[in-house]
């Protein structure tokens, strides 16, 4: 609004306008009082400045007992002179020139606070704003959407307007803004769902990460990021299960069971027992990159569905207000022509009406699209608990409890190189090694229960290292 003041004198806060708002704002005998006594200001909670052109904030340090203040519409370019004003609770700002948030810092009792429309371009020094519950700072010069993590600082931040800046129209905004202020009740006019934050929380989970890194995975389902290689892998939870991996993993660092390989048979065994294990970890592999096109493919009809609601909303939003702005413009037209009288009250009454009737029509907008997007949430959340109860039950089932499975491979290798090593045993009781056994395990063979433990021993690790990989990939899923 303050462009309609470019060719009017700019003013600052003197005792003349100070005295006029006085007496506007206070009942008509405190006003006698006021001018009897040379403005007692200890008296005065409430003062309004709109619309006067003010270009500096003075002379307001007296109104020590001041709570509520409106500086809107004018052409105040610094926010400044408001130190006095320790029990301020309500300071409206809208529609100046203010380029830098300052000057609040002993505002601690604020608890509403309004920016909007100014040229502000970054949200700081508002640090001592513990109590502020209502902030707009919308239709500012805001183009940097990580800047709103700031606000996680204000605990007591309820109400959060920031439409019309910049950053407003990224596609995943909305979904930014909530996650990172879970407090959140109203964002842009709009309730804040409770469905829309747990399914954000589920989303993040309890990670340390930062809350962007999660919200990379939302966006996976818009097509916005694309994944390949290990890191396709990791999110189908198959990681470590294509080729070898998972099989080489068993007999890392197994010196003392690797000596038995030159046992006569143990080669053979040692060359059939990976082919076996390999193929079942590849079509463990594969079942999950099937798993993980699924889950990526709900994802990605949750987003399209819901960008239609969005858009639909807007779109019919966008057509209410502007039959709205065009009518008004009329009447207001109108009324200038009319001036006053019965004509000119007439048209101020149908605007009242309109305006009524514009808040009912969006608020039934905004209902139908809460509505929309709960029934969307709840259906989502169904499909997507069925692709995992059944991925997880795959698992169980694949891998590793059905017979011929990793850990029955596992077992069926130890019994067969126990027979090995029970007959090779049997040959040292008498005395029937072939003269070119190996001399390490002539003397490992000395002592038939050091064998029998560094079998047994190897055995557990690698059962225990298959385990973790199936418990790995069931954690990563309920955590998903």
């Amino acid at each position: 609004m303050s462009q309609f003041f470019n060719n009017v004198e700019p003013n600052i806060i003197d005792d003349e306008m100070l005295q006029k708002a006085i007496e506007e704002k206070c009942p008509e005998d405190l006003g006698d009082i006021a001018r009897e006594e040379c403005i007692n200001v200890k008296v005065v909670t409430e003062l309004q400045f709109s619309f006067k052109n003010i270009l500096q904030i003075s002379n307001l340090w007296p109104l020590e007992n001041l709570t509520k203040l409106q500086l809107d519409n004018n052409v105040i370019e610094k926010i400044e002179g408001l130190e006095s004003l320790v029990h301020l609770v309500w300071l409206d700002l809208s529609f100046n020139n203010i380029e830098v948030i300052e000057g609040l810092d002993t505002l601690v009792k604020l608890q509403d606070l309004s920016l909007y429309n100014n040229r502000i371009s970054k949200i700081e020094h508002m640090d001592t704003l513990q109590e502020l519950q209502i902030f707009s700072i919308g239709k500012n010069n805001l183009t940097i959407l990580e800047d709103v993590i700031y606000l996680r600082r204000l605990k007591s931040l309820q109400t959060l307007n920031l439409s019309g800046n910049p950053f407003c129209s990224e596609e995943h905004y909305r979904l930014f803004v909530v996650a990172h202020l879970p407090s959140l009740v109203y964002l842009d006019f709009k309730l804040v769902r409770n469905s829309t934050v747990r399914f954000l929380h589920s989303l993040i989970g309890k990670s340390g990460n930062s809350i962007l890194q999660s919200l990379c995975f939302v966006a996976l389902g818009a097509g916005s990021l694309q994944k390949s290689g290990s890191q396709k892998h990791t999110a189908a939870f198959v990681e470590y299960l294509n080729g070898s991996f998972l099989f080489d993993s068993l007999h890392e660092e197994d010196g003392e069971a690797a000596k038995l390989a030159s046992l006569p048979g143990v080669e053979d065994l040692l060359q059939a027992y990976p082919s076996w294990f390999v193929l079942l970890c590849e079509n463990l592999y594969n079942y999950g990159l099937e798993e993980y096109e699924k889950r990526e493919a709900e994802v990605s009809k949750f987003y399209k569905r819901l960008h239609e609601i969005l858009a639909v909303n807007q779109q019919e939003s966008k057509r209410i207000i502007s039959d709205f702005e065009s009518r008004n413009q009329r009447r207001l037209d109108e009324l200038y022509q009319a001036g006053s009288g019965e004509i000119a009250e007439s048209k101020r009454a149908q605007g009242k009406e309109d305006i009524h009737q514009l808040w009912d029509a969006l608020m039934t907008l905004e209902a139908l699209v809460s509505n929309d997007l709960e029934e969307l949430l709840q259906d989502f959340k169904r499909s997507i608990d069925v692709i995992a109860s059944t991925f997880t039950e795959n698992i169980q089932g694949i891998y590793p409890f059905h017979s011929s499975q990793c850990r029955d491979l596992e077992n069926q290798h130890l019994e067969k190189l126990m027979e090995i090593v029970k007959a090779t045993l049997k040959k040292v009781d008498h005395y029937e090694l072939e003269e070119d056994f190996p001399d390490d395990l002539r003397r490992l063979f000395q002592d038939k229960n050091t064998v029998v433990n560094i079998i047994n021993m190897s055995h557990s690790i690698r059962l225990r290292k298959i385990d973790k990989r199936e418990s790995d990939m069931l954690s990563n899923t309920y955590q998903w």
